[in-house]
């Protein structure tokens, strides 16, 4: 994680407006028989609004579909690929009172490959607020 931007919904509380920080990490193993990968990232994003930071970590499965083989391998022939094949779960941390709540709420979203020509590979990820 080289970079990148958290954008809430315009109705989503609290507010949040922030870049990555800094490089994050990633650690992405693929299952034995190379059907997924296996996600574990985090990395720190400082709000624009707010000049807080806040702690991000995600774990998540990703589905290995030959269009995503086409964009891991740099084919030519890649696309972006589609949402529905890469899920992940968020966890925050942040010592602003005023986005503590992203502390207790629980976080999942779906992400896909975008490919872009001349730019790097990027991934998109749309990310929900589960309620029950």
């Amino acid at each position: 994680m080289t970079g990148g931007t958290a954008i809430s919904h315009p109705t989503f509380k609290p507010a949040v407006d922030a870049v990555f920080e800094g490089v994050g990490n990633d650690y992405i193993r693929n299952d034995p028989d190379g059907k997924h990968m296996r996600l574990d990232a985090h990395g720190v994003l400082r709000d624009k609004n707010l000049g807080s930071l806040i702690y991000v970590h995600y774990t998540g499965i990703v589905g290995i579909t030959p269009d995503l083989e086409l964009v891991l391998s740099g084919s030519p022939d890649a696309k972006t690929t589609g949402f529905g094949n890469a899920f992940i779960h968020l966890t925050f941390e942040t010592g602003d009172e005023r986005l503590k709540e992203l502390e207790t709420d629980v976080f999942a979203a779906s992400g896909r490959f975008v490919v872009e020509e001349g730019k790097p590979i990027t991934v998109e990820y749309r990310v929900s607020k589960v309620i029950v």
